[in-house]
């Protein structure tokens, strides 16, 4: 490991522990998820114990609440503390218009978000965070995890070079590349939008890794092939350095919410021939922040 990984690793690993009073915080990893408890989702949350999962969610940007029983509005209404609830883009055919239904049957060939992505960053101001509520897993209890990656210890680990190359170039995020063998409605707007490639956080100004395999298709002040190795160098360092991912084991009752701004994620699809369902209401963000 080369001294400016491990300074970055020890930045993310050292920071000081918050001490909660109204709630349960167990790290997944020491960079990145957390397990939280003492909180039921279906009962208006006091506002101390908001604030401390809003402090959880700065500091691990990805939660994990266990053994929930909610309906869509309390799903909504959860949400709704950290943001305006996000509409479903292309709107569902039917059913709530902020519910997207996360649906595996035991005939599918894949399914959406097997690849790292963050989600919908080809629009001009992404979501904010997604809550995903999972309540029909696969029938032998085991597979379909899902993967997080950070986006801000990506970029601390990269070199001081590299860095200083990212730092001022920008990226453009097409909606056409995520839908690749996908037919949208006939009305639907596919979004493109140019985003910094370094972006920062909005509420902690650290900075971040901003491309993803997903949507991220040039970098436009590189030539054609110069953008396409680049991308290609930063995709891989995204998947395949475990020392930036955690893992979410699902069971159901589980809601997970994490920070799409700089947390990227990757559905597994390794239990075929087995269903599962969830929602997912994602909250609105704002313009990427350079």
């Amino acid at each position: 490991m080369e001294s400016y990984e491990r300074e970055a690793l020890e930045a993310v690993t050292t920071r000081p522990v918050y001490s909660y009073r109204t709630l349960t915080v167990e790290r997944i990893t020491p960079v990145l998820g957390a397990e939280v408890s003492g909180v039921d989702l279906s009962q208006e949350i006091p506002a101390e114990q908001l604030e401390e999962i809003r402090i959880a969610f700065r500091d691990h940007h990805v939660l994990v609440f266990r053994d929930q029983t909610i309906t869509a509005e309390h799903h909504k209404r959860f949400a709704a503390a950290f943001g305006e609830p996000r509409p479903v883009n292309p709107p569902p055919p039917e059913g709530d218009p902020c519910i997207l239904e996360i649906r595996t049957t035991s005939a599918a060939a894949d399914v959406a978000g097997n690849g790292w992505h963050a989600d919908g960053t080809a629009d001009a101001e992404p979501s904010l965070g997604s809550m995903l509520y999972i309540t029909e897993i696969p029938e032998p209890g085991c597979g379909g995890d899902t993967l997080f990656a950070n986006m801000h210890l990506a970029y601390g680990m990269l070199s001081p070079a590299m860095r200083g190359l990212l730092d001022p170039l920008t990226a453009i995020h097409d909606g056409a590349q995520a839908l690749a063998g996908y037919t949208p409605p006939a009305d639907y707007v596919i979004p493109k939008s140019e985003h910094p490639l370094i972006a920062r956080h909005p509420e902690t100004d650290r900075k971040l890794l901003y491309v993803n395999k997903a949507y991220t298709s040039r970098i436009p002040q590189l030539s054609a092939d110069e953008s396409r190795a680049l991308l290609d160098v930063l995709f891989d360092i995204i998947a395949r350095r475990p020392v930036l991912h955690c893992r979410v084991r699902w069971t159901p009752g589980t809601l997970v919410f994490w920070d799409n701004r700089c947390v990227q994620h990757h559905a597994t699809y390794d239990y075929y021939p087995y269903a599962r369902y969830g929602q997912r209401v994602a909250i609105n963000g704002g313009p990427v922040k350079g």
